[in-house]
């Protein structure tokens, strides 16, 4: 997983709320059991006219030249700002990373649906719930400013606007821990080998009939 520290990102806006996960990657491309290979569907619903199936000739397909993401200024955008509610629907893993594929690294919402939640900090994309009013304002700046950015400083727990006013966020201190290092769960758990080795070592010589 992908360490996450501090990040100067171009924003890119979501203004709706309740976008659900079959929006953000759709169901017909969750076939596939690798991680790779969904950024490119990524809101595939909303960015293309043509319906979507997997192994389609993307260079073939019809843009919706009105789908934000389509537009030119916000083309390498790492920070999505959303409404709220933001990955509701279905438990599907496959959004964060169709998020993380296309590019995002961050995405800043009034607040997420829980399952998502969880699952984008498990992947080493950070979600971070900010105050509505806030969220307006970013949203009016980026509507009015052609490359508009954010700092996102995850050390302080911070986001910085253009202007330089500063407004904390919240994070459980394990999740923070794990994108600082890029930990997944699996990683975490590989930080304690040794003392994972030590336990099966002294459980085999404890009871050993176990292991007859």
């Amino acid at each position: 997983m992908q360490k996450f520290e501090r990040l100067d990102g171009l924003v890119a806006p979501m203004d709706r709320a309740n976008v659900d996960t079959d929006a953000i990657i759709p169901k017909q491309f969750l076939k596939a059991i690798g991680r790779t290979g969904f950024g490119a569907h990524l809101f595939d619903a909303w960015r293309f006219k043509d319906p979507g199936e997997p192994g389609m000739d993307l260079t073939r397909r019809v843009p919706n030249p009105d789908f934000v993401l389509n537009a030119p200024r916000y083309v390498g955008a790492q920070v999505l700002v959303a409404r709220a509610n933001f990955g509701c629907g279905s438990s599907r893993e496959h959004a964060p990373w169709a998020l993380l594929e296309y590019g995002f690294r961050v995405v800043l919402a009034e607040s997420f649906a829980d399952i998502f939640f969880n699952n984008c900090f498990k992947n080493g994309l950070l979600a971070a719930d900010l105050p509505a009013e806030l969220i307006d304002r970013i949203l009016q700046g980026v509507a009015t400013q052609v490359g508009y950015r954010l700092v996102v400083d995850l050390p302080s727990q911070s986001v910085i606007l253009p202007s330089g006013e500063t407004c904390g966020f919240e994070i459980e201190p394990v999740r923070k821990r794990s994108l600082l290092n890029g930990l997944d769960e699996i990683g975490v758990t590989l930080e304690n080998v040794d003392a994972i080795g030590a336990f099966e070592v002294a459980h085999r010589a404890s009871q050993p009939w176990l292991f007859a």
